[in-house]
C-alpha cells in the first residue's frame, strides 16, 4: 500500500469534516441587537419611535437627553412617536464614606433610581414597566466648590449610565415581536 492511497482518504475526511462544520456554523445566527432583520421585523430599530416625558430637574434632564441621543442616534426626539416612555428619577446620596485614619469624609455614594413605563401612543397600553438604578462614587473634598462640582460630575456619570441601562432594556424588549403584538413574517 502506497503512502498516496493513505493521504487521499485523510484529505477527503478533512474536507468532509470541514463541510459538515460549515453546515453547522451556517445555522448560527449572530446579529446585532439594533439591526433590521431580513423578514422586515424590527429588532430594536424602533427605538427611534419613542417619545419621552418631560424632566423635572437637572438630573432628570440629563437622563432624558442621554436617552434621546442613545435611542435616536443623535437625530433628536421622534416626530411621530409610536411609544411613550414616562420616566421618574429619584436621587439619593449615601452617607459619606470615611477612611480608617480620619473622621473626615473622603467619598460619597450617589444613587440614581429610575422608575419607567413604556406605553403605546395609539391606545395607552403599558407594555413595559421597570425600575433600574445606577451608582456613582465621588470624592468628598474639603473645599465647598470642589465638593459641589464632584457631586455634579457624579450625577452626570450616573445619568449617562442609567440612560444606557434603560436603552438596553428597551432595545431587548422591543426586539421581541411577540411582546409588542407583531407576529414574525416568513422570510421569502
Amino acid at each position: 500500500m502506497s503512502s498516496d492511497s493513505i493521504i487521499l482518504p485523510k484529505r477527503a475526511l478533512v474536507i468532509v469534516a470541514c463541510l459538515v462544520l460549515a453546515g453547522f456554523i451556517s445555522g448560527c445566527q449572530v446579529r446585532p441587537l439594533y439591526q433590521e432583520s431580513a423578514g422586515g421585523i424590527s429588532t430594536g430599530g424602533n427605538l427611534n419611535t419613542i417619545s419621552f416625558s418631560e424632566a423635572g430637574d437637572r438630573v432628570s434632564q440629563e437622563v432624558r437627553n442621554n436617552l434621546i441621543f442613545l435611542t435616536s442616534g443623535g437625530a433628536g426626539e421622534a416626530k411621530n412617536p409610536v411609544y411613550h416612555l414616562d420616566v421618574a428619577i429619584t436621587e439619593s446620596v449615601g452617607t459619606p464614606l470615611l477612611d480608617d485614619t480620619s473622621t473626615m469624609p473622603k467619598m460619597a455614594r450617589l444613587n440614581l433610581r429610575a422608575v419607567y413605563k413604556l406605553s403605546r401612543v395609539s391606545d395607552g397600553l403599558i407594555l413595559r414597566a421597570a425600575t433600574r438604578q445606577a451608582v456613582s462614587l465621588y470624592d468628598y473634598p474639603q473645599q465647598e466648590f470642589a465638593k459641589l462640582r464632584a457631586k455634579r460630575d457624579a450625577q452626570n456619570r450616573a445619568a449617562k449610565e442609567l440612560a444606557e441601562i434603560i436603552r438596553g432594556d428597551l432595545a431587548a424588549y422591543l426586539s421581541r415581536p411577540e411582546k409588542i403584538g407583531v407576529m414574525p413574517q416568513p422570510v421569502k
